[in-house]
């Protein structure tokens, strides 16, 4: 299976570090979560889809076995996490930051994070709508759940809407 370019270029942006733990909200196939364990980092990979997550599991089995990913099956707003204990989360082409309120999803990923950790919640260059209408709902989520620095990237190969938790220096 080809990696598409939008995956690539959105684990580029995260940037994952070995050792780091990230969160991937909607792992689909598991395209992303080879990629951020490949690295070294530490993945929890969560997807409201029983499909979604067989799929992750069955496409990075050795991931699994060797301790860098772990797979479950939940709805982001209903999660369960340690605060602060992750150094980033990211998404590729999960609607509902942009197709509803993710007051509740944005909450659990601001205290998830640890201060100053990384947000970056992608897409594909083209979609179903125009891209302002997207950046415009998700950049003004990001602010309203009390994310710093929010900014947006627009390449040939995505779009971003990126944020780092308040209350500690951005990035690493």
């Amino acid at each position: 299976m080809s990696v598409p370019e939008r995956v690539v270029w959105a684990v580029d942006l995260l940037d994952p570090w070995p050792d780091e733990r990230i969160l991937e909200i909607g792992p689909g196939p598991g395209v992303a979560a080879d990629l951020v364990c490949r690295r070294g980092a530490r993945l929890l990979a969560v997807d409201r889809s029983a499909v979604a997550v067989e799929r992750t599991l069955r496409r990075n089995a050795a991931h699994v076995a060797s301790g860098l990913l772990e797979v479950r099956a939940a709805e982001l707003a209903a999660l369960d996490l340690p605060a602060g204990g992750f150094d980033g989360a990211f998404s590729v082409d999960v609607n509902v930051f942009w197709t509803r309120s993710p007051a509740a999803e944005l909450a659990v990923l601001h205290s998830a994070l640890r201060p100053g950790g990384r947000l970056h919640v992608c897409f594909g260059p083209t979609g179903p709508q125009p891209p302002d209408r997207i950046t415009t709902a998700v950049g003004g989520a990001l602010r309203a759940a009390g994310f710093d620095d929010v900014s947006v990237r627009s390449e040939p190969t995505g779009l971003a809407v990126s944020g780092f938790r308040a209350g500690g220096i951005s990035g690493r």
